[in-house]
């Protein structure tokens, strides 16, 4: 028996550079170092973009946005978040909940959580508990917690309503 629900991962990294700013959520983040990447970096978005897509099979978020088109330049990753929800939507999809996690040293996270989660809530047009958001500083370990770069994942739940 096919089911009506579908849950899809997704995962994005971007290295911490100076220059740039630090989006994490949509927040700009003061931070001495900031996401490198072709459009805002933010990896919250990226990874929950991800997500979705990989619930409703529709591949990565580089697929819809390559980074080699020049439009997406510096692009707003919140609204590229939204044009995703928007596809998953004409897919026939509906949101249900996701839940999400970023890794780094620092930024701090906790301080930003709650702005994190009402940002994505409003590029998927859901209600703000429906999104989760949660970070660990892998304990100075690895990348992440040598200051090198931030990570996040990101799983949620889709269900098909036509």
């Amino acid at each position: 028996m096919a089911s009506n629900l579908r849950i899809g991962h997704g995962y994005d990294v971007h290295r911490l550079v100076e220059g740039r700013r630090c989006i994490i959520g949509g927040v700009d983040i003061p931070h001495s170092k900031g996401l490198l990447g072709h459009s805002d970096a933010d990896v919250l978005a990226h990874a929950l973009a991800d997500a979705i897509l990989g619930a409703c099979r529709g591949g990565d978020i580089g697929k819809l946005f390559p980074d080699t088109d020049p439009a997406y330049a510096g692009a707003d990753s919140l609204k590229l978040l939204a044009a995703v929800m928007e596809h998953a939507r004409g897919l026939g999809y509906e949101f249900i909940d996701a839940d999400c996690t970023i890794a780094c040293q620092e930024p701090k996270i906790g301080p930003h959580r709650e702005a994190m989660r009402e940002n994505l809530a409003r590029a998927i047009g859901c209600p703000v508990e429906n999104i989760g958001v949660k970070a660990t500083t892998t304990e100075k370990l690895g990348w992440e917690g040598e200051g090198e770069g931030i990570g996040a994942w990101s799983v949620c739940l889709l269900e098909r309503c036509s």
